[in-house]
């Protein structure tokens, strides 16, 4: 097949002025060597697009592909911008990886994620949305609770403060980053148990668990998150542990949960999900990455494919592979 490759470079944006936390999300130019060396080992044609700009000149001027590789993260748009490649392929009848413009949207949406979840009866914490700071006197959860922006990834907006155990810090956190990120916050009842993230492969009832690994903070890491800062020094900070279901009922509950989750959301080919659990030992969804990192060796997709023994370019494969066996959806 001839393969087009739909990404944000996060040196162009720096480049262009935008900040470091700005661009957290986007790649580096080794992610796409590394994805087009894999699908070129499959037996692919390759051809690197770029942004979602790139793709719309690209199709004016009369440009097709038999499918796109979608990691385009996006900048403007706020919850849509995940969306954007997947709408414009959409208009053309392009098949693309991963999932479409409404579960995009829906996941970086950290709050409709959980509406949608919790009426598919998927575990998941309590919590409030915080729209406005008269909205802070209305949320009405036990401390200690953790606050995040609703529609950020790579942990932005997460930090030591984010664990919030009285009233008197709900209201200064939120107010902080409600002006920081215009963007509701998400408040949720705090887990202080382990922490997973699950790798999943494939759509609907084809759909099932690659591995999981949990995420441990080492001793010099920012306490009780996986934040922004764990994240962007997390070979110093974090240690990826390797854990199975077999031998451990609480990564069983936390693969079903995730599992749940993911079929719950109509996610497809390919993707994370992140979970915590409480006290006792239950895990719970946390969110969905439908777009996850595909880093060959520090994105935690791939972590878990290595983990399990799957190497990178069977990985991208299997995700190529669901996208031709996946039924063409009419609405």
């Amino acid at each position: 097949m001839r393969i087009g490759l739909t990404y944000d470079l996060r040196a162009e944006y720096l480049s262009a002025g935008y900040s470091e936390q700005e661009t957290a999300e986007f790649d580096r130019p080794d992610t796409i060597d590394a994805l087009e060396d894999a699908l070129r080992g499959l037996g692919h044609e390759t051809d690197r697009i770029g942004t979602a700009k790139r793709l719309i000149e690209r199709l004016a001027h009369g440009d097709r592909w038999d499918a796109v590789f979608n990691i385009a993260e996006g900048l403007h748009g706020g919850a849509s911008r995940e969306s954007q490649v997947p709408a414009i392929l959409d208009v053309y009848d392009i098949p693309y990886t991963f999932s479409d413009p409404l579960v995009m949207g829906v996941c970086l949406h950290k709050g409709l994620t959980k509406l949608v979840v919790r009426d598919a009866g998927v575990p998941t914490p309590d919590f409030a949305l915080v729209d406005r700071p008269d909205d802070i006197a209305d949320v009405d959860l036990a401390f200690p609770v953790f606050a995040k922006p609703v529609a950020e990834g790579t942990g932005k907006g997460i930090g030591p403060a984010s664990k919030i155990r009285d009233r008197d810090g709900l209201e200064r956190v939120c107010r902080s980053l409600l002006e920081e990120f215009r963007q509701p916050v998400l408040v949720e009842a705090f887990l202080p148990g382990r922490e997973f993230t699950v790798g999943v492969l494939g759509t609907g009832p084809e759909a099932a668990v690659l591995g999981t690994l949990e995420i441990v903070l080492l001793q010099a890491a920012e306490p009780d998150a996986y934040s922004y800062v764990n994240k962007e020094k997390c070979e110093e900070l974090v240690e990826y542990r390797p854990v199975c279901a077999d031998s451990d009922a609480e990564v069983r509950r936390a693969e079903q949960v995730a599992l749940d989750a993911w079929r719950a959301l109509s996610c497809r080919d390919g993707g994370r999900l992140d979970l915590r659990s409480d006290a006792a030992g239950q895990p719970s969804f946390i969110e969905c990455n439908p777009l996850a990192g595909l880093h060959p060796f520090h994105s935690d997709l791939p972590m878990i494919a290595t983990a399990v023994g799957l190497p990178y370019q069977s990985l991208i494969g299997r995700i190529v592979d669901s996208v031709i066996r996946r039924p063409k959806r009419i609405a």
